[in-house]
């Protein structure tokens, strides 16, 4: 497999072999460098070492996308320096791929997971049911992020899902993922998350808790996340709840608790216009992670971020700064797309490279199509071969009784 690779250089935008040519035996060319801001040297747990990299999942949405380093479209000019070890900029409704900066590479997600929770039980359930919360449903990581839901409280499904992710509460992850279950087990509801994050096509993510606490194992990517912001965009709900500024977690008499607002961390929809909402996140061990999404002129973008460091900007402002510079890109700049839901499980025999390339058709429909279309082709072959072998027979009768 041969693939291009756009990479940025300090003079122009060259054209370069992707790393991804290794997998096939052919040397790979260096990785371009991403454009880094310095940050304030943070004490943070050791980085968990992530799974072994498996070549087809790196080139997922396009060959150009299995870089380490910087992918962006040939005249491009240079995206904004950042502290995010890992980001991506795509439009959410064509799913094409401005750039980013390993796509691929593994991070941790912290908070930004709970999106993988909303796209997978946004759809599951009911806004408006009255739900009560559980004992399990409050074993969260004390001093860890919490709405201040109540043990026995009984609230609509709709005020946990703005405790979720206006203030990501943790306590609330439980409460949904064990709820969307099925089951009445979050453990189940993690397994769903999984499930789902295959069927994205966010073949690198594995979820370990609903909540995005760190747990072994538990790793994601930003193009993964790409994915899965997509679907939760395509929801109604999210984007109301995403936008929304503030709410009200209601009393519980019987608990003896009064109500209190809460208001939206994600400082992007205050200060950023155009802005459509998104979902921060922090662990000591991921650091900062981020996903937002904007629209202007008639565009939505959305960024994802891993690994970033609050100063000199925080992780809001650099995905603020990342959307800026897409929306200066032309409509048809694009180095990969983003793959539909279910589409690497539609056809199993192909590889994620060959279903991922820029500009092919949705495989299930194409698969669908070239098999009637070669079988139709076939019967009129054969129906064509048999009329000119029973014209050639009756000639040969007729010319055998001539005189």
């Amino acid at each position: 497999m041969r693939a291009a690779l756009l990479a940025v250089t300090a003079s122009a935008v060259l054209l370069a072999p992707a790393p991804v040519a290794a997998a096939t035996g052919t040397p790979a060319a260096p990785a371009v460098r991403c454009p880094r801001v310095p940050a304030p040297a943070m004490s943070r747990p050791p980085r968990p070492s992530p799974p072994p990299a498996v070549p087809e999942q790196r080139v997922v949405g396009g060959a150009a996308l299995g870089t380490t380093g910087l992918v962006v479209p040939a005249g491009a000019g240079a995206p904004p320096a950042v502290t995010a070890t890992s980001w991506l900029v795509a439009d959410l409704d064509t799913g094409q791929v401005l750039g980013g900066c390993g796509p691929h590479e593994y991070g941790t997600p912290a908070s930004v997971q709970k999106l993988l929770l909303a796209a997978t039980m946004l759809p599951r359930l009911d806004p408006k049911q009255t739900v009560t919360v559980t004992e399990a449903d409050m074993n969260i990581e004390p001093g860890s992020s919490a709405v201040g839901l109540v043990e026995g409280g009984r609230y609509t499904i709709e005020t946990i899902w703005l405790g979720l992710l206006l203030n990501s509460g943790n306590e609330a992850a439980n409460a949904l993922a064990r709820l969307g279950s099925g089951v009445d087990d979050a453990a189940a509801g993690v397994r769903a998350m999984n499930e789902q994050a295959h069927r994205l096509g966010a073949l690198q993510t594995h979820a370990v808790t609903p909540s995005g606490l760190d747990g072994k194992g538990q790793f994601t990517s930003a193009y993964d996340l790409a994915l899965i912001a997509r679907a939760c965009f395509a929801e109604p709900n999210f984007r109301r709840y995403a936008l929304t500024r503030q709410a009200r977690i209601p009393a519980q008499p019987a608990q003896r608790t009064k109500g209190f607002q809460i208001q939206n961390e994600n400082q992007l929809i205050y200060r950023y216009p155009g802005a459509l909402g998104g979902k921060t996140g922090f662990t000591d061990l991921a650091r900062h992670t981020y996903v937002g999404a904007a629209q202007r002129d008639g565009r939505r973008l959305v960024v994802t971020l891993l690994g970033a460091e609050p100063a000199p900007k925080r992780g809001w402002e650099q995905g603020a700064a990342l959307l800026d510079w897409g929306f200066s890109l032309p409509r048809d700049a694009s180095v990969g797309r983003l793959v539909e839901p279910g589409e690497l499980t539609a056809t199993p025999s192909a590889t994620p490279s060959e279903l991922a390339a820029p500009g092919t058709a949705r495989p299930a429909a194409a698969s669908r199509a070239a098999h009637s279309g070669s079988g139709w082709l076939w019967a009129v072959v054969a129906l064509t071969g048999a009329g000119v072998l029973l014209l050639g027979g009756l000639l040969w009768r007729r010319r055998r009784r001539l005189p």
